[in-house]
């Protein structure tokens, strides 16, 4: 098997996800979109990741994505989309993407919804989490998908497009050394947030291993789905 990363920075990987796959003997492709373009399929199961930009921007190379990401949705591919690529599965089935009332940085208490708790891979784990965040953009549920999550600020932090596809403002992948990337490569964001790079990273440190068991549970339950 093989499972397709479609990335828009260096610095935001597939972390955990990555681990999760290797585990499982699946090979895997990274793409960096805005430089290499799109591959020539999806792979058997498509991770979406993050990167600072938006979905609305008007890059050629955002349009092409988003079209790419919508025929891989109703092909009903396996499909899981992080923080932008999540953002990137809401508008490419017709949801708006738009400014947060705040940004989200560092660990954040979500809570898992009523339709969550009977989720194949939310409904196995505790219904309030502490998961790692770095997005200022939302969006609205997108027709025909299942809210799972939501926080104080963003009261729609997940959601799960039929049964194969999950988008995730939040980074259940997030490893150490991507906290710090991201605290190097975005400054202006902790500025925003008025919160310290030290705050960030040793804050979610408690709660990552948690995160990793739902992004190992989540690689798993999809690829199952696949067979």
């Amino acid at each position: 098997m093989r499972a397709v990363c479609l990335q828009h920075v260096p610095f935001k990987g597939p972390g955990a996800f990555a681990t999760a796959l290797a585990d499982r003997g699946v090979s895997l492709d990274r793409h960096l979109v805005p430089r290499d373009g799109l591959p020539g399929d999806a792979g058997d199961l498509l991770i979406v990741m993050g990167g600072p930009m938006s979905v609305n921007d008007s890059d050629t190379w955002i349009a092409e994505e988003t079209a790419f990401i919508r025929s891989t949705l109703l092909a009903g591919k396996p499909v899981i989309g992080v923080c932008l690529g999540s953002q990137f599965i809401a508008k490419a089935l017709g949801a708006t993407v738009k400014p947060g009332k705040a940004l989200e940085i560092g660990k954040t208490r979500i809570y898992v919804t009523e339709e969550g708790k009977h989720d194949p891979v939310f409904g196995a784990f505790p219904e309030a989490l502490s998961v790692f965040e770095w997005h200022g953009e939302v969006f609205d549920l997108p027709q025909d998908c299942v809210p799972l999550a939501g926080s104080d600020i963003a009261p729609l932090q997940a959601f799960r497009f039929r049964s194969r596809a999950y988008g995730l403002l939040f980074h259940l992948e997030i490893e150490t050394e991507g906290i710090e990337a991201l605290c190097r490569e975005c400054p202006s964001d902790l500025e925003r947030a008025h919160v310290t790079a030290s705050k960030v990273s040793i804050g979610f440190l408690p709660h990552m291993w948690l995160s990793h068991q739902i992004a190992d549970r989540l690689i798993g339950h999809l690829l199952q789905s696949n067979h």
